[in-house]
């Protein structure tokens, strides 16, 4: 049996972003630098699978905005957008209740609790969002998380025979293609690298074959707080892995609170809060009350792998 990589005393909180980090769009304030009505184009990203396939052209839905953007940047409406400015209108973005102090809490949490540090118990914060990767980079919640999942963009492209020039970034190029993608149902690959600890070892592959012992994050150590119906698929690995599942909502400035019901009606979340996370609040009282049970399974885990260790009879 080979030697375990892991102690797996790793507790992770997986987090989406809109509507349950944010009370809003990541997208709001772009729309704002450029006085460009959101209404207008999130109209026109729902009628972008029909009219592309009109044209004969299929198009994937979860991505179809990434590709509108950019076509919004090429037509001069999101002039001169680079990643650098995404990063600063980041910035803008303002957390809903709670938030970031409570993923410093929950890592506090773990810090008081005897039990806990005798084990070597420990928090780590993720976030898997279908939005983009620059933005949150440049939010209040970029030095609270171990690493981010989302959507990137290239600026200055590699062109044909680049390996054999000497590169020289433009350094004002906007966004022009697609980089890294994350949509409704990749959001599981980024839970599984997670819970494979590709997010620290490169070396191990998203499809390695491994062992349950051999992860760095068993799936029943990670909890999953999201808003909808696009993290369904997520919900799904976690419930039937022993993980833990919260739907959140907001209710300014645009409620979500019907949708969230449905998930938790069909039985696809374990609770259901409003995206508040102050102490005190539904939704932190259920998430520190999760943190601490699956703390103590580990602490138990643990206890009955140590008492199958024989020690050598006596004299």
């Amino acid at each position: 049996m080979p030697a375990p990589l892991y102690t797996q005393t790793i507790i992770a909180f997986v987090w989406d972003f809109d509507r349950t980090l944010i009370p809003t769009n990541m997208q709001d304030p772009i729309f704002d630098a450029y006085d460009v009505d959101p209404g207008v184009f999130w109209s026109e990203v729902d009628g972008l699978v029909e009219y592309y396939e009109r044209n004969g052209v299929i198009i994937q839905k979860d991505l179809a905005y990434l590709g509108h953007l950019l076509t919004y940047v090429r037509e001069g409406e999101f002039d001169g957008l680079t990643n650098e400015r995404l990063k600063k209108l980041g910035g803008e973005l303002v957390p809903v209740p709670g938030m970031p102090d409570f993923m410093t809490a929950a890592r506090d949490r773990v810090a008081e609790i005897p039990e806990f540090v005798a084990e070597g118990i420990t928090v780590e914060h993720y976030v898997v969002s279908t939005g983009l990767r620059a933005m949150i980079e440049g939010s209040v919640f970029a030095d609270k998380v171990d690493g981010i999942w989302a959507n990137t963009f290239i600026e200055d492209a590699a062109p044909p025979g680049y390996l054999g020039k000497l590169q020289v970034p433009d350094a004002d190029a906007p966004i022009s293609q697609l980089g890294y993608t994350v949509d409704n149902t990749s959001k599981t690959r980024a839970v599984f690298e997670i819970n494979k600890g590709i997010n620290r070892n490169a070396d191990i592959d998203v499809n390695a074959q491994m062992s349950e012992d051999q992860r760095r994050v068993p799936l029943k150590n990670m909890v999953y707080i999201a808003d909808g119906p696009s993290d369904v698929p997520v919900f799904s690995i976690l419930n039937k892995a022993g993980g833990r599942t919260l739907g959140v909502y907001t209710v300014e400035p645009s409620n979500n609170h019907s949708k969230v019901k449905s998930l938790q009606e069909q039985g696809r979340i374990q609770g259901m809060a409003e995206a508040d996370y102050r102490p005190g609040k539904p939704a932190y009282l259920w998430l520190m009350d999760t943190l601490e049970q699956i703390g103590f399974e580990i602490v138990e885990s643990r206890r009955q792998a140590f008492s199958t260790i024989r020690n050598p009879p006596g004299h």
